[in-house]
């Protein structure tokens, strides 16, 4: 995935891979974040833990991809709770993240959505390259006009059935196809997920949304029980 682009409340939100040296470079102007002029969103970053600081209610990563200094990467997550210092990931580990930028007394870093380990390193690889094609893209146009150019660029290099070239299970291209063939701009939501896919439990209808999201085959929109394919 290069990009993804959903219209949310009148806002375009794009989920843009960067690297840790252009989040730290990119200009600043009354509290947005440009990068070869383009407003950007949200941002997806892969790179080594270097440093793992837990809080009460977070946890700070310190996110090195080797083009600059780390990045602090804030994760909320309630330390006290029961087996949740398991999912602080150690230093040393390969993570994608998708998050914010914010800035605090000149301070940069990223407030995460989503922080998952990298199982596959040819994943950092393809993120690099990821990187490149959306420099390519970004001439300076707007976002939309991005989106226009990657829509192009997925579309000339599949076909109409996506699902089988990805590996997923059953359940899972099942449950994809079913998300990419629904017109509506807020996405199919998930009592019609439940309806269509009767035979599937809620818990394997969830199982296969977590795994499609962490992947970047979909993503949520007007809420949390509502999805859109990445893939137009």
């Amino acid at each position: 995935m290069v990009m993804v682009v959903i219209q949310m409340r009148s806002h375009i939100l794009c989920v843009l891979p960067c690297t840790v040296s252009q989040l730290l470079s990119a200009t600043e102007q009354q509290g947005s974040f440009f990068i070869q002029g383009t407003e950007i969103n949200q941002v997806g970053v892969v790179g080594i833990v270097r440093r793992t600081k837990p809080a009460v209610v977070y946890v700070v990563y310190s996110l090195d991809d080797m083009t600059g200094p780390s990045l602090d990467v804030k994760q909320w997550m309630d330390l006290e709770a029961a087996n949740m210092n398991d999912r602080v990931i150690p230093p040393g580990t390969y993570i994608k993240v998708v998050g914010s930028l914010r800035s605090f007394e000149n301070h940069r870093s990223m407030v995460a959505v989503s922080v998952r380990r990298v199982e596959d390193y040819n994943e950092i690889t393809s993120h690099m390259m990821e990187v490149v094609q959306a420099n390519l893209l970004n001439d300076g146009g707007s976002c939309s006009a991005m989106k226009n150019k990657t829509v192009t660029t997925i579309m000339s290099l599949s076909s109409s059935n996506k699902s089988t070239s990805y590996g997923f299970t059953a359940n899972q291209s099942q449950v994809f196809n079913l998300i990419k063939s629904c017109p509506l701009a807020e996405g199919i939501g998930m009592q019609s997920l439940m309806t269509s896919l009767k035979y599937l439990t809620p818990y394997d209808i969830r199982t296969c949304l977590k795994f499609l999201i962490n992947e970047g085959h979909i993503f949520s929109t007007v809420d949390d029980d509502h999805f859109k394919s990445t893939y137009m």
